[in-house]
């Protein structure tokens, strides 16, 4: 049976596949952005013209918006993408972070609320609310530390991921009080089409193409656990048919490598597939910078829950997921010449030097 789903963040980087996803399943997305500067109506091209993607521009904060999308398009499902996201900017300005992850969070999950209870008895017990989290909630491994699995106390060390911690918080508190039927994930690194390049694989990848520097934060021994978004947006998928309201599911991509394999992978394949690029070897780029105040230097996900009770794994290989990343980047300059605004180059300046 088709649904209705009610996205939130759904222009940027997980939340445009994941929506671009649904569309194939034949799902109906009412797709709320406030299209800050990593959110991009580029990413949503395919939908051009598509009847059942309706765009909305708005804030999450705006509880009357919400309140009208959610009466007037009656969703079965409420996914909610919608974050500030970078552990760097936090760091900068944390406010944001305060404003859209944690109140933010709040206006949409109390709107939900009301909505839900409104419903019909069939309908309240079929809708879910799915909150999209990180693993940066749990904090920091040592090299030899189990991954963090559900039962994982939370530990964040940033702003961005105190931020994230406070709105699942909330969400498990709205289904423990209220009895909202709502579920967490916490996903490890993605990498995929569409991400803003801000993060370190479409960074890397602009900068190689244009013979730049490669800036990899301190000695590049932190470790990521690294996951195909479009693996991710499957698992979400699951979670959303299959998920028990009240679980937390940990998704990854049981791919552990440190920074600076990824570069060094990520040029290696590069080389192999623009082999005429002026730049090659483009690992003679990658340069070292002074690291981040408070870098956690280790995640990793055990994702055995969702594995053994919804039945997910992940498809992609990390070579595969990273080939066609890079395949992606390559055939859609358009949308590579989109993002280089003069803000986002200052931004790289001033993080990176």
């Amino acid at each position: 049976m088709t649904k209705t789903i009610l996205v939130t963040g759904g222009a940027g980087f997980i939340g445009s596949n994941f929506v671009l996803r649904e569309r194939m399943r034949d799902n109906r997305v009412v797709n709320l952005d406030l299209l800050t500067y990593a959110g991009n109506l580029l990413n949503l091209g395919e939908l051009n013209d598509d009847a059942g993607h309706i765009f909305v521009q708005g804030d999450i904060r705006d509880r009357e918006l919400v309140r009208k999308l959610l009466k007037g398009y009656q969703p079965d499902a409420v996914v909610n993408f919608a974050a500030e996201s970078h552990v760097d900017r936090s760091i900068d300005s944390p406010e944001s972070f305060v404003q859209t992850n944690i109140v933010g969070t709040y206006h949409l999950l109390d709107e939900a609320r009301e909505y839900w209870q409104r419903l019909a008895a069939e309908r309240r017990d079929r809708f879910r609310f799915l909150h999209v989290s990180t693993d940066e909630v749990y904090g920091s491994l040592g090299p030899l530390e189990p991954a963090f699995t559900e039962d994982t106390p939370y530990s964040p060390n940033s702003p961005y991921s105190a931020s994230k911690a406070s709105s699942d918080h909330l969400v498990r508190a709205y289904f423990h009080t209220y009895g909202v039927p709502a579920l967490i994930t916490n996903c490890s690194n993605n990498y995929g089409p569409r991400q803003f390049p801000e993060k370190l694989a479409p960074l890397m990848v602009l900068n190689a193409m244009q013979g730049k520097p490669l800036p990899i934060y301190g000695d590049g021994l932190n470790v990521r656990d690294w996951l195909f978004v479009d693996d991710h947006c499957d698992a979400l998928n699951l979670a959303l048919e299959k998920g028990k309201p009240g679980e937390t599911y940990n998704i990854g991509g049981r791919c552990e490598k440190t920074n600076l394999e990824i570069v060094n992978t990520l040029c290696a394949l590069l080389d192999e597939m623009a082999p005429d690029s002026a730049y090659v070897p483009h690992c003679s780029l990658i340069t070292f910078v002074k690291d981040r105040p408070g870098h956690d230097r280790r995640y990793a996900i055990d994702c055995s829950k969702i594995c053994g009770e919804l039945g997910w794994s992940p498809k992609e290989t990390f070579e595969s997921g990273m080939r066609k990343t890079i395949r992606w980047y390559l055939d859609n300059p358009q949308w590579v010449d989109s993002i280089k605004t003069g803000a986002y180059r200052g931004w790289i300046l001033k993080q990176y030097g």
